[in-house]
């Protein structure tokens, strides 16, 4: 699993740490909207004295950026490894194909990706005629490969239609992180452009969006003297045209500013005296530019299909929503109740971390980039297959927890289910001093998985001990103590606990618990007992967990039963024989039927009445639940 880095503090960032906005940087902007607020945003930036109080005046610092991307456009944040943070090449899930060390690969000649970095114009030097000091504005000029922005030339961002893949010698199209050049898409929320254009990866599509955003606020006066640019409309106040202000909203919105875009908002500050405003408040983009508010709901989602069941996944596909404005995302419940948002437009997805051999009906709702949502769509339901890979209750649980001195707060979550799970329905939540509520959830980075037998690490952004297994780093979920109770949560429901929820006794203090090897499945309620205890901030053990199962436990994740639904007759499969008993469950947790075998069987469930049950399998001190529905 790739290791993300977003609080990580080196000697390299001391400088701007404490570089946040001056008290009162906005306050002239209070209460303002629409264009008046873009104008009020552009004199608080801009390099003239408007009167302000404070006055900070934005200096041009000329043709040296070089020495400011020592600074403001390392990677500490994915590899982590200290190199130009390139949004051409950066790979946020995997291994970058490539990398570049401060000056030592700048360009020069070029004629291939991955052979120098140069410094890339986000608005292209040509549609401001080469002006100054736009074309020595850090905000919107960033380090990137010299090829890929060759490659991107001129063009404009917008979302690039695959069958329409521009072609060219010495660079692939997509590219080497997937960035790519082609026709517009023309077409839901880019729709009303068909010429060629330039579309990044999703983790920098935000970034791309702001950067135009404060490009247009802080040259408000000057954008309508400008050469012809696809994506400027020729005015001072909106200043973007509607097709690429649709694209540049939907992006602001999905991939929201990330701990990279604030460090280098503020590196930014101290070099040339201004900020961005929509990376400082991203709210700022919604007052100005959608002032109008949309009302008008989306079309329901029709013609939706469950489809491809595995142990742990159903895919499903779907015909796509319409807007007035754009669709931006859909929800997608699972029986009746919201799993997650897709986070884009896509007509389909994968739901991952499912039961083995259980029914489940979705549907789905659509969403504007206004937040308005449609109806459901139809249901489809499916039931995901059994073989063997993941069994009844087993699913995804803590396997160390550190409270260890000062910062020094870490969690560890593991997978033993037998398949890769998505981490897009779990949460994590914290219940300080024996509170008797959970606060607010702490949700994993998008598009977040761990793969079977591996592990995921939260720690404290300040935390000094075994950094390099950190997936993640959050301050919240990070700032329990040894009486505090943290809660694994699955589709909003806790699945698993550190603690003893509404106590404030001592359980853990100073000091590293391991789950015991021969656990395999979370628990609701904690048992001391099924963990090892060591000393204040051992982590020898983090970043892999052990899980050695007896026979019986390995056995017990074999037995399968079926047809689910069922209507009269239940088969129960074993694969040995152990004495097995199968005791089945109402809705309210009555014992409505209870039987012991010694090999697979057919139980007559004719008696039952239709609904849903819980089927319990015990063998010796081993046990697994599985859902049943009976029609």
């Amino acid at each position: 699993m790739k290791k993300l880095y977003f609080f990580v503090v080196s000697t390299l960032l001391c400088a701007i740490a404490s570089a946040q906005a001056p008290a009162n940087y906005y306050s002239s902007a209070d209460g303002l909207t629409g264009y008046a607020l873009k104008t009020q945003l552009k004199e608080i930036i801009n390099s003239t004295n408007d009167g302000l109080s404070p006055e900070y005046t934005h200096n041009n610092q000329g043709d040296n950026l070089d020495g400011l991307y020592s600074i403001s456009d390392r990677d500490i944040y994915y590899e982590n490894d200290n190199t130009i943070l390139d949004i051409y090449s950066e790979n946020p899930t995997g291994t970058d194909p490539y990398t570049y060390d401060y000056g030592s690969d700048e360009c020069g000649n070029y004629n291939s990706e991955s052979d120098c970095y140069n410094k890339e114009h986000i608005i292209p030097q040509s549609a401001v005629n080469d002006g100054s000091p736009m074309i020595h504005d850090a905000h919107h000029v960033v380090p990137t490969d010299g090829r890929v922005n060759g490659f991107r030339s001129n063009y404009p961002f917008g979302v690039v239609d695959d069958s329409q893949l521009v072609s060219q010698s010495g660079i692939s199209n997509p590219t080497m992180n997937g960035s790519k050049l082609g026709g517009n898409l023309n077409s839901g929320y880019s729709a009303g452009y068909t010429g060629t254009v330039f579309e990044p990866i999703d983790e920098f599509k935000g970034d791309v969006a702001r950067m135009y955003f404060y490009f247009v606020t802080r040259y408000e006066d000057q954008v309508d003297n400008w050469s012809a640019y696809a994506m400027f409309d020729g005015t001072n106040d909106k200043a973007i045209a509607d097709p690429f202000l649709n694209i540049l909203l939907t992006w602001h919105q999905n991939d929201p500013v990330s701990q990279k875009e604030i460090d280098r908002n503020n590196a930014i500050f101290n070099y040339q005296n201004n900020r961005n405003p929509f990376v400082d408040n991203p709210q700022y983009v919604t007052d100005i530019w959608v002032s109008d508010p949309d009302i008008e709901a989306p079309t329901d989602p029709t013609n939706l299909v469950a489809s491809n069941p595995t142990d742990n996944s159903i895919d499903l596909d779907w015909t796509a929503s319409t807007d007035n404005v754009a669709v931006a995302s859909y929800d997608v419940y699972i029986d009746g109740v919201f799993a997650y948002n897709t986070g884009n437009t896509n007509t389909s997805t994968t739901v991952t971390g499912l039961l083995a051999d259980t029914n489940y009906c979705f549907t789905l709702k659509a969403k504007d980039t206004s937040g308005n949502e449609s109806g459901f769509s139809n249901q489809d339901c499916e039931t995901t297959t059994d073989n063997g890979s993941s069994g009844g209750d087993i699913d995804l649980f803590f396997s160390e927890y550190i409270e260890g001195s000062s910062n020094n707060k870490v969690l560890e979550i593991a997978n033993f289910t037998g398949a890769s799970v998505s981490l897009s329905i779990y949460t994590l939540k914290l219940s300080t001093n024996g509170n008797a509520s959970w606060g607010s959830p702490y949700t994993f980075p998008s598009s977040s998985t761990i793969a079977n037998e591996d592990v995921f690490v939260v720690a404290n952004g300040a935390a000094a001990v075994c950094t390099s297994e950190y997936d993640d780093l959050n301050n919240a979920i990070t700032s329990f103590n040894g009486n505090d109770a943290i809660g694994l949560f699955k589709n909003d429901v806790l699945i698993d606990i550190i603690g003893d929820f509404n106590s404030s006794a001592n359980y853990a203090q100073n000091t590293t618990l391991v789950r015991k090897s021969t656990i395999d499945r979370p628990t609701t309620t904690f048992n001391i007992n099924e963990w090892d205890n060591y000393a204040s901030n051992n982590c020898d053990d983090l970043g892999s967990h052990t899980q050695t199962l007896s026979i019986v436990d390995a056995t017990i994740k074999t037995i399968s039963f079926y047809p689910n639904p069922v209507k009269s007759h239940l088969n129960i499969s074993l694969k040995s024989d152990l004495e097995t008993k199968i005791e089945i469950y109402d809705i309210l947790g009555k014992l409505v039927f209870n039987k012991t075998i010694s090999a697979s069987a057919t139980l007559d469930v004719q008696s039952l009445k239709a609904g849903i049950y819980i089927v319990k399998i015990s063998q010796e001190n081993s046990s697994i639940s599985k859902r049943l529905i009976k029609n």
